[in-house]
């Protein structure tokens, strides 16, 4: 039973859930951005560009055999997820900032001590 007890451990600590939490939400959260880039942000951005190089998709974009039309989407793919997330970061990032606290003033000792110390340089 020991080595089933340490499995347990090791499965179940915090790190070990928390982790498999978020790369399940990075995952939906990557199809999200994935689809929002191909469906909404190329046909936007590209559409007046394919018209022009009279093609209907951006993988139909060829010059001399070379297909920069993937190339160019990837990069823009990549472009607009960094992007979402950076903005994402630094939200999260805004509402976990630490407050500033004051630092506190001397304590009841301290005061005494320092009274007790000024005395004595008086005498």
């Amino acid at each position: 039973m020991g080595l089933v007890q340490e499995f347990k451990d090791f499965a179940f600590k915090g790190n070990v859930v928390d982790l498999a939490v978020a790369v399940i939400i990075g995952g939906a959260f990557g199809k999200i951005v994935s689809s929002f880039v191909d469906d909404v942000i190329t046909p936007l951005l590209l559409n007046p560009a394919l018209k022009v190089a009279g093609a209907e998709n951006i993988a139909q974009l060829t010059w001399n055999g070379v297909q920069y039309g993937n190339f160019l989407s990837a990069v823009l793919s990549f472009l607009v997820i960094a992007l979402v997330l950076f903005m994402v970061i630094k939200a999260v990032n805004k509402v976990n900032k630490p407050k500033e606290v004051a630092p506190a003033g001397p304590t009841d000792d301290q005061v005494l001590l320092t009274e007790i110390r000024d005395l004595l340089k008086n005498k």
